[in-house]
């Protein structure tokens, strides 16, 4: 059962926002498949690629009330911690320029220049469309599973929640993909990757505190302050990330 609303909206949310990332970016993929090689290796692809997750979601989710939560909150406290600020450092860079923005329309237009390069057997299944469409739902599919368990990891009943969000994600992003029939460029990613690192890095913060025994003031709800201080601190490392790169470039011109 849920604890309470309060205690479980951040984790829907957190959810909700890195799955979203991870389901735009698989889909660019799977769209570029079914476009150029066909729907029916596409969509075989993925399905299969969705059971093997769905088992290993179903095999982790009760093994993690085998282990002590405060162990439990500490291990994945740390690694969400680790990969919520790989994300925020990208997101932080790209943001101040410094390396490019991730283009899903470029993305789509290399993979479907790769599928039509591949050669393809004139009946029966198509090995290259399934191949491809599996590989990068599993891909993404496996950082999503990570993400669900990572968040459901911190307190009693917020798997739940947790994958909730992630659902939510995969039909937002599956029926935006059925009506447009593109690349969804018009989701602002750098955006989306940015929050989630803020909300990664929070979250990994609050359950290493938890795993060590902090008291944090206020329970739950100080991960609101936390998400603030990095998020703070991100906005700020932008913006003397383009001052430094401004003074680099004046400095370099004669």
């Amino acid at each position: 059962m849920l604890a309470n609303w309060g205690h479980a909206w951040p984790s829907i949310v957190a959810a909700f926002l890195a799955s979203l990332v991870e389901c735009v970016e698989a889909l660019t993929v799977v769209l570029a498949v079914g476009t150029v090689r066909g729907w029916r290796g596409a969509l075989a692809g993925s399905g299969a690629a969705l059971g093997v997750l769905l088992l290993i979601v179903s095999l982790l989710g009760p093994a993690l009330g085998r282990i002590p939560l405060q162990h439990l909150q500490l291990a994945v406290g740390a690694l969400l911690l680790l990969f919520g600020m790989r994300w925020l450092r990208k997101a932080i860079l790209r943001s101040a320029g410094l390396i490019p923005l991730h283009d899903e329309e470029a993305a789509y237009a290399k993979e479907s220049a790769a599928l039509r390069q591949a050669l393809r057997a004139d009946r029966g299944w198509d090995a290259v469309a399934i191949a491809t469409a599996f590989k990068i739902t599993m891909l993404e599919g496996v950082e999503v599973v990570f993400i669900v368990i990572a968040v459901g990891a911190g307190g009693i009943g917020l798997l739940i929640p947790a994958s909730i969000g992630a659902v939510a994600a995969l039909i937002v992003v599956v029926v935006l993909g059925v009506l447009v029939h593109k690349p969804l460029s018009m989701i602002p990613e750098n955006t989306l990757k940015f929050a989630v690192g803020v909300l990664l890095t929070a979250f990994g913060t609050f359950w290493v505190g938890e795993g060590i025994g902090l008291a944090w003031p206020g329970q739950d709800w100080s991960i609101l302050a936390l998400v603030t201080g990095f998020l703070t601190v991100a906005h700020l490392s932008v913006l003397g990330c383009r001052a430094r790169a401004h003074a680099t470039s004046a400095t370099a011109q004669p």
